[in-house]
């Protein structure tokens, strides 16, 4: 059997010249494409991250395992509030949290991030994002320039390629779970809400609200702050009555500007609305979930099964206090560790010792972060793999990239995957952050090989 990775490289350095030449019309392409993240263009490299049919029944296997795990401690948090205690959630976060279920599916949309090794198959994970989950658009824009490649139409010819479809998927599930609601009506009027920061085109949204008018409804992309709740229903900046809302805005910016969406949270407190996701989302968003998964109310709420899954797969996590960084030798010992913010998104405050940063640096960070709401995490390696960047340097050389792989999970299903890489060992924005399309291919079967089978 084929490896597909090894293979593509073979088509790409079979002819490098080619490869080069086909590397600048990539990036002219990716120029005039709509892969833009808050109007800056996605960064990527020449070839996509190939994973095979079985690794994706791996991939579906996570991802059945840990929404299971994550619905059961949302709906513990619903039940038991001594449980609710190790979440530490202020009272009006709280009071959001626990509105009667407007139906029932716990965690419409999450993009599950792990640390995925390709070679033994073991992963950790890395983080949880609900509501927020995003990045579907990068990987359409991004397999659409990719797949234009001489280098990629040669790869076809010998695999079967799959490529992520996001968009209507997901209007269908949406769709799904909103038809369940008491309140549901048959030609809804669907928000996609955000702070959307005076953005003139967010082309993920304008990509969603197209899929959303392919179920036979009318949408709407809305800045939170504009909303207006008025005689027992919310109302969109145009005017328009809103029966749905898909809530890209994540929990802690909403909690943050709670009296700037005022008339958004009164709507939502009233059910004027269905809102997919809800606020029960946070529960598991939040990254205080990685040490309250170890914890043993919630082995109590797991079956064995869970129990094992939770002990290999979730990282070691504490909170971050005096106690700990002395008991862990976290100043004396930074490769091992991460510090992360409880409450943040896109890899906002996350430090690790292992990157090139001095001891002072380190210390400073990790006493700052101790008593405001930050977890100490064991350092995850991430498996490293070659690429080449030949679309925005032509005398490229081929390099080692670490790697995280996303799994879209929409309705509790595996809907699609993701994939970021960095030429550090920490795969974040505010590091070397890029994003590869994303393929799952196997080796087509050829004429000869389909008489030996009969």
């Amino acid at each position: 059997m084929l490896d597909p990775n090894l293979y593509y490289r073979g088509i790409v350095d079979a002819d490098m010249k080619l490869s080069r030449k086909e590397g600048k019309k990539a990036q002219e392409r990716m120029v005039k494409s709509k892969a833009y993240s808050h109007g800056i263009l996605v960064y990527t490299l020449y070839m996509p991250k190939i994973f095979t049919p079985t690794a994706e029944r791996y991939f579906r296997y996570a991802a059945d395992m840990m929404y299971g795990i994550l619905d059961k401690v949302i709906r513990e948090y619903e039940r038991n509030a001594e449980y609710r205690k190790l979440f530490g959630f202020d009272e009006r976060l709280e009071e959001l949290i626990l509105r009667p279920r407007m139906y029932d599916c716990s965690l419409p949309i999450a993009r599950i991030d792990i640390f995925f090794n390709e070679d033994d198959y073991s992963f950790k994970f890395c983080e949880f994002n609900a509501d927020g989950a995003s990045a579907m658009n990068e990987d359409k824009e991004l397999y659409g320039v990719i797949s234009e490649t001489e280098a990629f139409k040669r790869f076809e010819k010998r695999f079967d390629v799959r490529s992520n479809e996001l968009f209507d998927s997901w209007a269908e599930c949406f769709f799904d779970i909103y038809a369940s609601s008491e309140n549901a009506v048959e030609k809804p009027h669907v928000a996609i809400v955000d702070f959307l920061h005076g953005e003139k085109h967010n082309y993920e949204f304008e990509e969603f609200r197209s899929a959303f008018e392919n179920q036979n409804c009318t949408c709407e992309i809305c800045e939170i702050t504009s909303l207006k709740y008025k005689d027992g229903a919310l109302y969109s900046h145009s005017g328009k009555k809103i029966d749905a809302v898909y809530r890209r805005a994540v929990t802690c910016d909403i909690m943050e500007s709670y009296d700037e969406v005022g008339d958004f949270i009164n709507a939502v407190k009233d059910n004027a609305v269905v809102l997919i996701g809800d606020f029960r989302t946070q529960v598991i968003h939040n990254k205080i979930i990685f040490k309250i998964l170890r914890d043993p109310m919630t082995a109590n709420i797991l079956d064995e099964a869970e129990r094992a899954f939770v002990e290999e797969h979730i990282p070691f996590t504490v909170s971050l206090t005096e106690e700990n960084v002395k008991k862990y030798n976290v100043f004396e010992e930074k490769e091992k560790w991460v510090i992360k913010p409880e409450d943040s998104y896109a890899s906002r405050g996350v430090i690790a010792g292992v990157e090139d940063v001095s001891d002072k640096k380190w210390r400073k960070a990790v006493r700052e972060g101790i008593g405001n709401h930050y977890i100490l995490q064991e350092y995850c390696k991430p498996y490293e793999s070659p690429n080449i960047d030949l679309l925005h340097k032509s005398d490229a050389e081929y390099k080692n990239y670490s790697n995280i792989t996303g799994l879209f999970v929409y309705g509790g299903k595996l809907a699609g995957l993701y994939s970021r890489i960095a030429r550090t060992s920490i795969i974040s924005t505010q590091y070397s952050e890029m994003s590869l399309p994303t393929i799952v291919a196997e080796e087509k079967v050829r004429p000869d090989e389909r008489c030996r089978e009969k």
